[in-house]
């Protein structure tokens, strides 16, 4: 049995993180049915993991871990087998009702063009982590973020300019 106390506080950590969750899943997924299934994906691993989280880190930062390396595996396994999960009832329901405006559409079908590692970089950028953050979410240098960025950003500007 779930202890009640524990799944209504989780599903508060998600409702003020489901942005977070949804651009993961907006950015790296094309149709909807893939962003819902991604979408929901994380939200077993955060449930799954929930119990562990000790706070050492920003909860904004153990969300993104959990969903960029969620993500990485999803395509795999996704790619392998093109199937449904179907989850145990224990697992809170979390629907996903945010819709990003226009100019957000344009910046995310831009970002989507980039390569894995690219996406969660710049979604890492985008939500105001700094370089040390993101060096430390993706495991590289803080330098190498630094210039990955640089080229992102111009990737961006002419896959935007040009479409």
């Amino acid at each position: 049995m779930v202890d009640e106390k524990i799944t209504n506080e989780f599903l508060i950590l998600i409702e003020d993180n489901k942005k977070l969750i949804y651009k993961v899943s907006h950015i790296y997924c094309e149709s909807k049915m893939e962003k819902e299934d991604l979408f929901q994906e994380i939200i077993a691993n955060l449930w799954k993991a929930y119990p562990n989280f000790k706070g050492n880190s920003k909860v904004s930062t153990w969300i993104y871990r959990i969903a960029l390396n969620t993500t990485i595996t999803w395509f795999r396994d996704h790619v392998k087998r093109k199937s449904f999960v179907e989850y145990n009832n224990f697992i809170p329901i979390v629907h996903n009702d945010y819709e990003l405006d226009e100019i957000y559409e344009q910046l995310y079908s831009a970002i989507a063009h980039l390569g894995k590692i690219d996406k969660a970089i710049i979604l890492l950028q985008l939500e105001g982590y700094s370089y040390s953050e993101i060096a430390e979410i993706i495991g590289m240098t803080k330098t190498n973020i630094a210039t990955k960025i640089n080229r992102i950003k111009l990737k961006l500007k002419d896959y935007l300019s040009n479409n």
